[in-house]
């Protein structure tokens, strides 16, 4: 269909995108019948691979037992105390080494050095600094979600026009006023980029920080469900573990849909 075609039959364009956006559908849903067919055929064992419909069932069942939303209560509660922590500690830093020439001598070369580390490799370390309780898991979380917002903040404050500076400058705006009115809102959007990214990072490592020593959350789930070969639980929390992501990069960007109406070149999906 051309474009003068749809601007002459509006309806007719109209089914085309949905006809599209059904068609997306297709191949998530066959691959959840090829699925469902060989867990039912046998081709894929329950120990390898429990069923859809398996899943599904496990799932209702751990609901309204109530040991699903428990576990993720703990889950959701050790990664808002790690974002809390590591995004006041990379907009700590960020500003301090955005802001002035000093601060990024003193503050970006170990930045730099400590984020090329592995962020998993450091979990036995940890746990001989901070035991096994709740600390280590946090603090996992917490520098890993430091890095991604450092970067993005850092980036956006050195990349504000230096025009807007001066124009700003030449209407009396001076030292504090020039930051929260002109410096911090121009680097806004690096700042939620860089919140999407550890958001996202946040629940990766989560992953990994809850097989310290659990008694509860989702990893604590994930390792009892393993002990037992229980793949439908664990194919139950991998799904939760998406999701959560999902929702968390959606929040974002309804905060950046709101945050950044005032751009022009912003587009609204």
């Amino acid at each position: 269909m051309t474009l003068a075609d749809a601007v002459r039959f509006p309806g007719t364009f109209s089914g085309l995108r949905w006809s599209r956006q059904g068609r997306r559908w297709v191949s998530p849903v066959l691959l959840l019948a090829l699925w469902e067919l060989g867990a039912r055929t046998g081709f894929i064992p329950a120990r390898v691979l429990a069923a859809p419909s398996s899943v599904a069932a496990t799932f209702w069942g751990m609901v309204v037992s109530g040991e699903l939303p428990g576990n993720l209560a703990v889950s959701f509660m050790r990664v808002l105390a790690g974002l809390a922590v590591g995004v006041t500690l990379g907009v700590s830093l960020a500003l301090a080494a955005g802001l002035s020439r000093l601060g990024e001598d003193a503050i970006d070369p170990p930045v730099q050095m400590l984020r090329t580390l592995p962020v998993l490799a450091l979990s036995p370390l940890f746990i001989v600094w901070f035991g096994i309780d709740e600390t280590p898991k946090v603090a996992l979380i917490a520098l890993a979600v430091t890095f991604p917002v450092y970067l993005n903040l850092f980036s956006g404050i050195r990349s504000v026009d230096p025009k807007l500076v001066e124009a700003a400058r030449s209407f009396g705006v001076k030292d504090f006023d020039l930051i929260v009115q002109v410096i911090l809102p121009s680097a806004l959007p690096s700042f939620l980029l860089g919140l999407r990214f550890a958001l996202a990072v946040a629940v990766l490592v989560l992953v990994v920080a809850e097989q310290i020593n659990a008694q509860a959350g989702l990893g604590y789930l994930i390792n009892n469900a393993r002990d037992f070969l229980r793949t439908d639980i664990i194919v139950v929390c991998l799904v939760i573990y998406a999701l959560v992501g999902l929702g968390a990069d959606g929040l974002v960007r309804a905060v950046e849909a709101r945050a950044l109406a005032w751009r022009p070149t912003f587009l609204r999906s």
